[in-house]
């Protein structure tokens, strides 16, 4: 005879797995859930402040809007370079405004936000577009707390000072703020400095998007995948670069085969990413645009949504078990 313990065993198992299956026909429903994805709103006396327009995703983003009949203030680490430039050329006279801002700076914020107060089309800022960012890369202890506080200052604490400054204005409009993260908030290995950022800007973005719901105002988050030839975000590396840059404990930690190898890897991964830059900002400019907008847009292809999904969807050991295999792998290339 069946004992009662296994007989309550299999009937709470069975129990989870029908929430799990509930759970996901919920999910699939949302996802597909029909969208109005014309465009509705006019652009027109209606501006969108960008921050990084200097190249990426920020800058073909400016580029769009500037053709859509928006107002643009394109926030440039150098006003003067090439990428500035070309959206002054293209646009027409008074729709585009290139302002000088570092992200990190509290003074050239306050500027900033006084010379967008001065030059507000009629319909006000509509949109604040949180680009601005830097990556690097390693293992944890391969980086100095001067870099981790860097990459901190621009990614995390660059969109909150942007955030802070001009969420009154877009308030006022009821419009949107959108936050680029990465699908790196979740599946991460050999760059958790970049992905520290990201998933603290997720959490900041949702905290915001709760609150912000009262005013009318919508919060979205873009998480793309590998799209670094499109932006160059993270520029390739070379393994003689990497070894010195690495403090004394490391080097006694990781062997320069190792280094070599991971370097590798990590450049063909980046040579291997999408060119498609403009799937990410369709996925941004459906955030400003639509009466529905995602709270999250996962801009990224099979296997990168696979890896999310495993994160989410998996206990943390076994996750944790498929990354170590990959890392052991790695290092065994050096036996």
């Amino acid at each position: 005879m069946l004992s009662i313990p296994w007989l309550s065993s299999c009937f709470l198992e069975t129990q989870i797995l029908v929430y799990i299956l509930l759970f996901g026909l919920a999910a699939i429903a949302i996802l597909t859930w029909p969208r109005n994805k014309h465009v509705v709103l006019d652009p027109r006396g209606r501006a969108v402040l960008i921050t990084g327009c200097d190249s990426g995703f920020g800058n073909q983003l400016a580029h769009r809007l500037l053709d859509m009949g928006f107002t643009v203030f394109a926030a440039c680490l150098f006003p003067d370079g090439e990428g500035a430039q070309s959206l002054i050329t293209r646009a027409s006279p008074g729709q585009v405004k290139v302002i000088r801002l570092d992200v990190t700076s509290d003074k050239e914020m306050e500027q900033a936000k006084q010379y967008v107060l001065d030059n507000l089309p009629d319909k006000g800022l509509w949109g604040l577009v949180n680009n601005a960012g830097i990556s690097m890369w390693g293992m944890v202890e391969w980086l100095t707390i001067e870099k981790y506080q860097k990459v901190l200052d621009v990614n995390l604490l660059g969109s909150i000072r942007t955030t802070l400054a001009f969420a009154p204005l877009v308030r006022k409009t009821k419009g949107r703020m959108v936050f680029m993260s990465s699908m790196n908030a979740y599946a991460t290995a050999l760059n958790g400095i970049y992905s520290m950022t990201k998933a603290g800007l997720e959490k900041f973005c949702d905290c915001l998007r709760l609150e912000m719901n009262q005013f009318g105002v919508k919060v979205c988050i873009i998480e793309p995948g590998n799209y670094a030839p499109a932006t160059n975000i993270q520029p390739r590396e070379t393994a003689e670069k990497v070894w010195a840059s690495l403090p004394a404990e490391a080097k006694k930690i990781n062997s320069k085969e190792f280094i070599e190898n991971a370097t590798t890897i990590l450049n063909e991964k980046l040579d291997g990413g999408s060119k498609n830059s403009y799937e990410v900002v369709d996925a941004i400019v459906d955030a400003l645009t639509s009466p529905t907008p995602k709270a999250r847009y996962l801009v990224a292809n099979f296997a990168e949504k696979v890896a999310v999904y495993l994160y989410l969807w998996l206990p943390t050991l076994l996750f944790d078990q498929i990354i170590y295999l990959s890392i052991k792998t790695l290092r065994s290339h050096n036996n």
